[in-house]
């Protein structure tokens, strides 16, 4: 099994749920990229997603869009941040996993590019602009790495699709837990009917994120889903501080409280 299969494997034995945090690949430098990936784990994070940057962010909202552009107006590359996870590596248990645009991941040679994310360290990659009709080279290739997989399931996503979505997955499902661009909000809805309905085809874990920025909201997520993803509201707390590296550790620290078990 794969890094993320063990980690989730491990939390549904404990009747725990996981805390995902999404950070900017390269933001606000490498250095701090590589600080993060080598603590997060201690601050209760057990997977973390890492975004490529990308010039037109793909349904990321203002913080994470502006983010992306400050990295690339800096002149980080991709290699950059690929040798950073690759320093932060050996250092950590917790998973990393990749969100990149399918721009990037063809422009850099598709199986290829997969290559090199594993060669890093990545344990995943997410697509979410992927079209699904076209995920099969891709879902082979991460089969023969033993990455994880993952593409979104939206709201709206209607049952029958959801069993196509749901077997080109590996390792969780990427829930977006409302409708439209990423960030913070004020409330977030249940989602005890939405994953009822998604294991009706599957029992891989599920992941929610969009709209989850608080120890109270990661509750409501994780009282229903594997794990709650936190993103926009991580990146702004970096972004605001003298010193993001323990502005982050001391954020994940306090949403990890909100994580809901049953043991």
């Amino acid at each position: 099994m794969s890094r993320i299969d063990d980690i989730f494997s491990t939390l549904r034995a404990d009747n725990r749920s996981g805390l995902m945090p999404f950070i900017t690949g390269g933001h606000p430098d490498v250095a701090t990229t590589t600080a993060l990936l080598q603590r997060l784990g201690s601050a209760g994070a057990h997977i973390t997603e890492v975004g490529i940057p990308f010039s037109d962010p793909i349904a990321d909202g203002p913080v994470i869009a502006g983010a992306m552009h400050r990295v690339l107006e800096a002149g980080t590359c991709i290699n950059d941040i690929l040798a950073g996870v690759a320093q932060a590596r050996p250092t950590t248990d917790m998973g990393f996993v990749a969100m990149v645009s399918e721009s990037i991941v063809h422009r850099r040679g598709s199986g290829a590019f997969l290559h090199t994310l594993a060669e890093a360290g990545f344990d995943g990659i997410i697509v979410p602009d992927l079209d699904p009709r076209r995920a099969a080279p891709l879902l082979s290739v991460a089969d023969e790495l033993d990455l994880s997989f993952s593409l979104l399931v939206a709201p709206t996503t209607p049952v029958g699709r959801l069993k196509t979505l749901a077997s080109d997955c590996r390792g969780f499902i990427y829930l977006l837990a409302r409708t439209g661009i990423t960030g913070a909000s004020s409330d977030l809805p249940d989602l005890h009917d939405r994953v009822a309905e998604i294991r009706t085809v599957t029992n891989l874990p599920i992941a929610a994120g969009f709209g989850i920025g608080t120890p109270e909201q990661v509750a409501v997520a994780t009282s229903a889903c594997d794990a709650a993803i936190v993103g926009s509201a991580l990146v702004r707390t970096m972004g605001g501080a003298a010193d993001p590296i323990q502005a982050a550790l001391a954020f994940v620290e306090s949403l990890a409280t909100g994580l809901h078990s049953t043991a």
